[in-house]
């Protein structure tokens, strides 16, 4: 039997670091925490509030994503993007994970980067 059940063109990293949202970057920002992203877009977690985003609704986003350095291994590459809800699935009565895809890709393909193999233990280091 076909497992249809993942159709995603690229693989995602998965990692939970802060991710700051809002119609609008003028106005009040919220915070969620991003778990995954692809060059196409991103998933993160807020909570279930006012703030929260609809499906369709347009957002702009700000998030880091861990990067190659062999000097720093903390290094961090920051984006800002816009985008679109594309889901939204409530987690339980306080928290929801919310599905975007972005109206511009990033320029490289998280997953991609040796570095960020290496630290998730996906290349045997020999």
């Amino acid at each position: 039997m076909e497992n249809n059940q993942n159709k995603r063109l690229e693989e995602r990293l998965c990692y939970q670091w802060p991710v700051l949202f809002a119609e609008d970057f003028a106005k009040s920002l919220s915070e969620g925490v991003m778990v995954d992203v692809s060059s196409g877009g991103l998933a993160f977690l807020c909570r279930a509030d006012d703030n929260c985003p609809v499906l369709g609704q347009k957002l702009s986003l700000r998030f880091s994503i861990p990067r190659v350095d062999e000097e720093d291994s903390s290094a961090m590459t920051s984006f800002t993007r816009t985008g679109q809800v594309l889901r939204t699935e409530s987690i339980n009565a306080s928290l929801h994970r919310i599905a975007i895809q972005f109206d511009e890709p990033l320029t490289l393909k998280p997953c991609e980067q040796e570095g960020i193999e290496l630290m998730q233990g996906k290349i045997d280091k020999r």
